[in-house]
């Protein structure tokens, strides 16, 4: 870059808040300078033009931005919540969103619950740095839970040379500052904290979608389950105050949201690290009483802390919906204990039954891991057993990955491949006979829909879901997404129905 464009980063530096989120919007706006100065040299030479065309240049003008961004999301909800976040500083900067990772800022954010999460992303870089040597100005980050683990931030450091921001889970808020340096000290900016006890709140967001957001009501994990490397990543579990919660969800149905995701790595041990403890069943209560959501929404729900209470309010409230994922991993009490799950198989069909009795027609789905070492094929047949038994609606089924540092990594009696493969076929069948046994519920009644976007194989028709999360496609246009609609559930088709909108 240009040392025209270089701030006097010491004097920025002793004039920058030292309190968040003032430090953050005080970085964007000194990081929006520096971009502006670049884009208008740009403009001056010819060379936005070329780069950008016509069409994505007068884009730019019109909406004062200095710049282009794609960001890539790998893994769950949780990170799906943090890109918005990302979005939200980059558009602030003066970056406007594109679908191309030809683009000028590259964020790939990302997720290391299994090894191969890790190899796409070292695949994807290796792609990345061939495009920027032919665009010396693109900038690449990468953050999220990849980031956490030290060798692959040594890896990154020594053989990709070319990346330019690296940061982890516990300081995304942090990108306009990262960026700010990237831009005056012209190297690698490498920023990873291994835990955190703060919680910045207040700071830009680009929602996906306008009618509906997470939001996240804690962070962090202290289960420790055997084989999962997500509280080594993500930290020790911090609880956001209530009160920052519903007002999070107040503007957010001000701005139009009616549904929302209340999320978190184990939403019912929310609250117990507070000053002044709240059970998540509560915080329940008051996000119902929010004018405007109609439809509320949370997970991951572990079997071990779901209480009577958060049962009790479920059954009671309007507006939660009639949906539970309740992770179930294994059906092996034998099992789940060297996974550290602090259940039982009977405890968690004892639980599964109370739920479906309390609330009757709920959907409950569920995550299963095969292949754990040590499984026998009684240990498997246990889990078929539960499968059968509960009847779950759909169920995410994932062969064991082996995740180095995790205390399942270096058990023995690993399951060979070939069983492994026998037994997840066998499961997804199972599942898939039980799934389309249960879903088809509803049909031939007519239910509310939250219409969400245009089919994607039928122009006519728009795709929507029931409260139980169940997809239905009926004839529509897009002045209906992001409405409730009232839907007659004319045919089940395995896993969604085919409807007509009712007056």
């Amino acid at each position: 870059m240009n040392s025209n464009f270089i701030d006097n980063e010491q004097n920025i530096y002793q004039h920058a808040p030292a309190a968040e989120p003032e430090r953050q919007l005080y970085f964007m706006e000194k990081a929006r300078t520096l971009l502006k100065a670049r884009f208008e040299s740009m403009l001056a030479s010819g060379e936005a033009l070329n780069q950008y065309g016509q069409e994505m240049l007068d884009k730019m003008i019109s909406r004062q931005a200095y710049g282009t961004f794609c960001i890539q999301t790998f893994g769950c909800q949780m990170n799906a919540k943090d890109s918005e976040k990302l979005a939200g500083i980059l558009e602030s900067i003066g970056f406007i969103e594109v679908d191309t990772e030809t683009a000028d800022f590259v964020l790939y954010n990302t997720c290391t619950v299994r090894e191969n999460a890790n190899l796409r992303v070292y695949g994807r870089l290796g792609q990345l740095g061939a495009l920027k040597k032919k665009h010396p100005r693109m900038m690449i980050a990468l953050c999220g839970c990849m980031m956490q683990e030290k060798e692959v931030v040594e890896k990154l450091k020594k053989s990709y040379r070319f990346v330019d921001l690296i940061f982890g889970t516990h300081n995304i808020y942090q990108l306009a500052e990262l960026i700010y340096r990237r831009l005056n000290q012209k190297k690698m900016v490498v920023e990873v904290w291994e835990g955190t006890d703060k919680i910045v709140e207040n700071l830009p967001a680009e929602r996906k979608y306008a009618f509906k957001s997470g939001v996240n009501i804690m962070f962090g994990c202290n289960n420790f389950c055997s084989y999962c490397i997500v509280p080594y990543v993500r930290g020790r579990e911090r609880s956001r105050n209530p009160e920052e919660i519903i007002k999070e969800v107040e503007r957010l149905a001000a701005d139009g949201v009616v549904e929302v995701m209340l999320l978190g790595q184990n939403v019912n041990s929310y609250g117990k690290n507070l000053e002044h403890p709240i059970s998540f069943a509560e915080l329940l209560r008051q996000v119902e009483q929010v004018e405007g959501i109609r439809r509320i929404r949370f997970m991951t729900s572990h079997p071990k802390d779901l209480s009577d209470e958060l049962i009790a309010v479920m059954k009671e409230s309007k507006k939660i919906c009639p949906h539970l994922h309740l992770p179930l991993q294994s059906g092996s009490s034998r099992i789940l204990k060297v996974m550290n799950r602090k259940y039982t198989k009977e405890q968690y069909l004892e639980l599964a039954s109370k739920i479906k009795k309390e609330v009757p027609g709920i959907s409950l789905t569920t995550d299963i891991i095969v292949g754990f070492p040590g499984e026998t094929e009684e240990d498997f047949l246990e889990t078929m057993d539960v499968v059968e038994k509960v009847g779950f609606d759909s169920a995410f089924t994932f062969i064991y990955s082996k995740r180095t540092g995790t205390p399942a990594a270096a058990m023995e009696n690993q399951v060979p491949e070939a069983v492994v493969k026998d037994r997840f076929d066998r499961l997804l069948k199972l599942v898939q006979e039980t799934g389309s046994r249960v879903s088809g519920r509803e049909v031939h009644t007519v239910q509310e829909v939250l219409v969400e976007e245009i089919n994607d194989h039928d122009s006519s028709l728009v795709t929507g879901r029931l409260g139980n999360n169940t997809v239905v496609h009926f004839p529509g246009d897009a002045s209906l997404i992001g409405t409730i609609v009232k839907v007659s559930l004319d045919e089940f088709k395995g896993f969604y129905y085919m409807g007509t909108m009712q007056p």
